[in-house]
């Protein structure tokens, strides 16, 4: 008889918070087709000086609609020797920027041709070898994987996977990878998205409209030292390539497996949508593989990043500042933010009851330069499920008080606090504190030992039930797991379960006494699965 452990999550306290994702810096691998526009560049440029922020697993030049053919990384070494030159610096004001010869490591030639041409048998590169090296790294955490061109060079090691090993290990292979595809480049990334749906496929396209002008540029990149040296003037947009990183960059305002919390590389819808086109040099070749399902922009399109440009331009200029003093004094750094008592960079989840007031503290925040800080709390609707105005007292003070509105049981809000010092240029930190509200006390978890060989939900048990049920799930490695209940119309009704859980099997017993009969559904987010299972209530 297996043994299970139970735990009653309460979902009442205010008080009581955990926190979304892991502390470790995320890994990424940026595939470009340098060469093709001067943006990539530019966006590579502004990479390297944010690269301390990351584990980069690889960069790899690849081709696309508009450069359909590769041969060399000659300009992808061009400026990793700028970057060479000022690394020093760099170390001076973070340890953590990665050497020279560690870049050089992993800067490889991807497929030299386009699409899904040059996919298949004997078409292995240096690029899709990297890849499969480094998602199959005994490290948990997944690759985010920034398609500036084309996404060939991943198909190509997705596909020489699919073809040498066993279902279980490519179902393994996949659930590590994430991918944010810039406006669509070729026509592998569709074959991507049709073939391993459960994948989080983002196909940005409102990745303009943001940018900085050309004096801007002029001023605080390339008038500064060697890497603003070869950081070209554009030909068409500046940095469209940008946002992909800026997504998955740790700065405490997202959870980049949560696509639809918005950050510096936009927001995207909770669910997928089907057909979301490439660019107008694909020729309409995305329509092979109808339907097929991406994660798209939200109706802000490009304003979901620009409502952060001032953070996001001084970030840069700040950066660059570092790369041309070795002196820690003669440059700005950012402050660090700190949310009841939490000192990492997590989104905190706090659960509370419709009506009542949430006290938050920033207290312990600080700025490494000792600038003066100033406080901002504010109420982010576009993510939320509350689609109303929230109050936020004391909200430019360390200690604000949220009010949760009455009618706002079983929904999810979102408070941010922006966190920005008064140094030149002024730099900012973020924290994301999701509020589930729920007045609902009947809801008991429970987890077996066992070790499943992949994601799967299960239908809930009994089916139809009269006020409690079981719904049980399988997670074949740690992960970030979301579970939550929608009505009929699609309406959110309330999250069972918001946080990281070890491999196992989980029963989650859900009390739906408060609700009316009817049909409802459930939903499992998990390391890129998503599968969503109807049930009944019967009163």
């Amino acid at each position: 008889m297996k043994k299970f452990l139970y735990a009653v999550l309460i979902l009442l306290l205010g008080s009581q918070a955990f926190a979304q994702g892991t502390q470790q810096k995320p890994r990424i691998i940026n595939m470009t087709d340098l060469g093709a526009d001067p943006d990539d560049q530019q966006s590579m440029v502004h990479f390297l000086v944010m690269s301390n922020e990351f584990d980069v697993e690889g960069l790899i030049v690849s081709t696309g609609c508009w450069k359909k053919s590769q041969s060399n990384i000659n300009m992808l070494n061009d400026i990793l020797n700028a970057y060479g030159q000022v690394v020093s610096n760099l170390k001076v004001h973070d340890p953590d920027f990665p050497s020279l010869e560690y870049l050089q490591s992993v800067s490889k030639l991807g497929q030299r041709g386009y699409g899904m041409d040059d996919v298949g048998p004997g078409k292995d590169s240096p690029g899709s070898e990297l890849i499969i090296s480094a998602v199959d790294k005994d490290d948990p955490r997944p690759i985010w994987i920034c398609c500036w061109g084309g996404a060939n060079t991943l198909a190509q090691a997705i596909w020489k996977v699919q073809n040498t090993r066993s279902p279980e290990e490519l179902q393994k292979f996949i659930s590590k990878i994430r991918v944010y595809d810039i406006l669509g480049q070729d026509n592998a990334g569709t074959w991507i998205a049709k073939n391993f749906s459960e994948m989080i496929y983002i196909r940005a396209t409102g990745v303009y409209g943001w940018q900085y002008s050309d004096s801007w540029v002029d001023t605080n990149v390339q008038n500064h030292g060697p890497l603003g040296a070869v950081y070209p003037d554009r030909i068409w947009a500046t940095e469209g390539d940008s946002p992909s990183f800026f997504h998955v960059f740790p700065n405490g305002l997202n959870n980049p497996d949560e696509v639809w919390q918005g950050g510096w590389g936009g927001r995207f819808d909770r669910e997928k949508k089907a057909g979301i086109r490439g660019m107008s040099c694909m020729s309409g070749e995305d329509a092979v593989y109808d339907p097929y399902y991406m994660y798209g922009n939200s109706s802000e399109g490009s304003a979901a990043i620009s409502r952060w440009n001032n953070a996001i331009y001084n970030d840069f200029a700040a950066r660059m500042d570092w790369s041309i003093t070795g002196n820690y004094s003669e440059a700005n750094h950012h402050p660090v933010a700190i949310v009841n008592g939490d000192t990492t960079k997590k989104v905190l989840i706090m659960n509370a009851r419709a009506g009542e007031t949430i006290n938050l503290s920033a207290k312990g925040s600080y700025d490494p330069d000792g600038d003066s800080l100033l406080f901002k709390w504010f109420y982010y609707m576009e993510p939320s499920t509350y689609k109303k105005k929230v109050t936020i007292n004391n909200s430019t003070t360390d200690t604000p008080k949220v009010n949760i509105p009455s009618d706002a049981d079983g929904k999810e809000l979102h408070i941010i606090f922006e966190l920005r010092d008064l140094g030149n240029p002024n730099l900012y930190a973020y924290r994301r504190i999701i509020v589930n509200v729920n007045n609902n006390t009947g809801v008991e978890s429970s987890k077996s030992d066992i070790t499943p060989k992949g994601f799967k939900l299960h239908q809930n048990f009994p089916n139809p039930f009269n006020s409690e049920t079981v719904i049980e799930y399988e997670i074949p490695f740690s992960a970030y797991v979301i579970l939550k209940i929608y009505d009929i119309l699609g309406q959110e009704i309330e999250t069972l379960v918001a946080k990281e859980q070890v491999a196992g099997k989980y029963q989650v017993k859900w009390n739906a006494s408060n609700l009316p009969s009817g049909s409802y559904f459930y939903k499992l987010y998990a390391g890129g699965f998503e599968e969503t299972k109807s049930m009944w209530l019967i009163r």
